[in-house]
């Protein structure tokens, strides 16, 4: 009896043992998730404020300056566009959409310039022959340069496109060079960011910026600000160059800043 007894009671501690570790494993189960999420958590508050810092820099500083910037670090570039990613991801309607749209309403055959492309999102979903220029390389469709000194003749395209792409401090040299190689009847669109184009929030007047674009020789056609998040401007390059040029007073394009979240 006493030999039955103690082998219950060894069977007893060693079924406890075992629920213990069960109970254990099953704890650590379900704080792996927690876990992971956690960390998860972590990394994208460091993407974000890394984010935040390059955003930053693009803004308050030229064309140049930013090209040399991505030059020593590539990858700054990959880490600034996964940011901007998670950004517009936030958006109800993206305006690199609407431009895709307008496109393909279009011509296929009409010569385009991406200024600022991305990840060229506008030349994989239209079948018009696209220029996709910025700061980085990643793709061998995508040609490095500061957008103020591209290698397009003078009036070879048809279309120039800046998506949220103007932002650097010499932003008018950008536009300066839109100009130059669009051809003459050649449009120009351009969408930004609402607020920087809003008096009411420290934004720049949008018909002094409107003025200044058609001062360089092109012709303001539509004005769209019908979107909570963003403006769309069409032009198109007057078929004769001004004569007479005289300096152009362009409003400043304050940084558009992201909070934290």
């Amino acid at each position: 009896m006493a030999g039955r007894s103690s082998k219950r009671k060894r069977a007893k501690h060693n079924g406890a043992q075992s629920e213990l570790k069960v109970s254990s494993s099953g704890t650590q189960k379900k704080q792996k998730p927690n876990q992971s999420s956690f960390l998860d958590k972590m990394r994208a508050k460091l993407s974000g404020g890394h984010f935040r810092m390059i955003n930053e820099k693009l803004y308050t500083c030229t064309g140049e300056e930013a090209l040399n910037y991505f030059k020593e670090d590539p990858s700054l570039f990959d880490m600034y566009h996964t940011g901007y990613q998670a950004q517009m991801s936030q958006w109800p309607e993206q305006p690199v959409n609407k431009i895709i749209k307008w496109l393909k309403d279009r011509s296929p055959s009409l010569l385009v310039a991406d200024f600022g492309c991305g990840d060229a999102c506008l030349a994989k979903n239209v079948k018009n022959k696209v220029f996709s220029f910025d700061l980085v390389s990643n793709d061998p469709a995508v040609i490095a340069c500061d957008m103020a000194n591209t290698c397009l003749e003078s009036s070879s395209v048809d279309v120039a496109v800046f998506c949220l792409s103007l932002m650097g401090v010499n932003y008018p040299s950008y536009l300066t060079e839109a100009h130059r190689v669009l051809k003459p009847g050649g449009w120009l669109l351009i969408a930004e960011v609402k607020s920087r184009l809003d008096p009411n929030t420290g934004g720049a007047d949008p018909d002094k910026f409107v003025d200044a674009i058609c001062e360089l020789g092109l012709k303001s056609e539509l004005k769209d600000f019908s979107n909570k998040m963003f403006a769309l401007l069409y032009f198109k390059k007057k078929e004769k160059s001004n004569s007479k040029t005289r300096e152009i007073e362009w409003p400043e394009l304050k940084p558009c800043v992201y909070k934290r979240r």
